[in-house]
């Protein structure tokens, strides 16, 4: 079994040493958790997706419901991740995009945690040079990421709500969350503050306001925005990448085309899309459509709101590079 090695962890992990594996189960205390494909199943009987419940037939637990857990979002994920499952070479460019503020040389033994890992595309470049990975996803695109990181034998895999995650305080040596707070029903700051808890160190990326964007940005993101809040009630497959595709051909492709002609006059700048897309595959292009139309819920902060932050942090920095604004926080 894969996790019989890594009991040592796991107890230290959840804090207790009151823990076995038995025939498909985590048993921590007085807790069981399946064990499915490698992943150990976190998340309250209630919170299943339905293809889980399939597997699983909870015999107790909790009937309540959590006002702060968003079963769409859940669905949303475990779609997008299930439809764009493959770890792509330009993957590799935007996981150095994002570790920009990190020394990753200085993570040689360190316990990682991915926490919203999706596929585990950052974990794919990043597991080799650390000690030990810990991956947290609420929808089945864990399962995903357990099979794009079949050969991390240092790497544990939890489908766990990160709201109630079991875990001790500073169960990690350093956490990110990329792209993931901003779709919580919750205020993502304050998730932020939460999650000081479990690590001394953050990374964490978050959807900006386009406070450094000229106003016809912000224009065409309230277009965008009452689209999304029509298209995220969509939730068959074939008409999600029906969509998809129209949103990426004629309004994806043509901003990033006019960015091309503009550049060389130095004006690709003031063309909406095309810095961060430039270079992206179209199928890179079409899991960002599908990852920023049919999702319920986006919170977005401006530079001045992260710096805010500094009531819970001793040290918060702020890359200047795409993607804006991910940040690195230190208690």
């Amino acid at each position: 079994m894969y996790y019989d090695n890594k009991l040592d962890s796991l107890r230290d992990i959840f804090g207790s040493d009151d823990l076995v594996l038995e025939d498909g189960y985590l048993v921590v205390g007085e807790r069981s958790y399946p064990i499915l494909d490698d992943v150990i199943v976190l998340l309250d009987p209630e919170q299943y997706p339905a293809a889980l419940k399939s597997r699983l037939a909870p015999e107790s637990g909790s009937a309540e419901e959590h006002s702060d857990f968003a079963e769409d979002i859940q669905y949303t994920f475990g779609e997008e991740w299930k439809t764009y499952n493959k770890v792509l070479l330009e993957h590799e460019r935007e996981f150095n995009e994002y570790f920009d503020l990190i020394d990753i040389t200085a993570l040689t033994n360190a316990r990682v945690c991915d926490l919203g890992c999706g596929i585990g595309r950052w974990a794919h470049f990043l597991h080799r040079q650390v000690g030990e990975m810990v991956l947290v996803d609420f929808s089945e695109a864990i399962f995903e990421a357990r099979r794009n990181l079949e050969d991390a034998n240092n790497t544990l895999f939890f489908m766990a709500d990160l709201k109630r995650l079991p875990f001790r305080n500073d169960f990690a040596d350093f956490l990110y969350c990329l792209g993931v707070l901003h779709h919580l029903p919750t205020p993502a700051l304050q998730e932020v503050r939460s999650l000081t808890k479990y690590a001394p160190r953050l990374l964490i990326y978050l959807y900006y306001a386009l406070d450094n964007r000229a106003p016809h940005f912000r224009l065409l993101l309230g277009g965008a925005t009452m689209i999304r809040r029509v298209l995220a009630h969509v939730r068959g497959g074939g008409a999600r990448a029906l969509i998809t595709e129209l949103l990426m051909w004629l309004t994806y492709l043509p901003f990033i085309g006019v960015g091309y002609l503009l550049a060389p006059f130095g004006l690709a700048r003031f063309i909406p899309l095309y810095e961060f897309y430039k270079e992206k595959s179209l199928s890179r292009i079409r899991q960002d459509v599908y990852d920023r139309f049919f999702t319920r819920i986006e919170q977005r902060f401006s530079r001045t709101q992260i710096h805010e932050l500094k009531d819970t942090f001793q040290e918060i920095t702020i890359s200047d590079g795409i993607p804006c604004w991910h940040f690195h926080c230190q208690r």
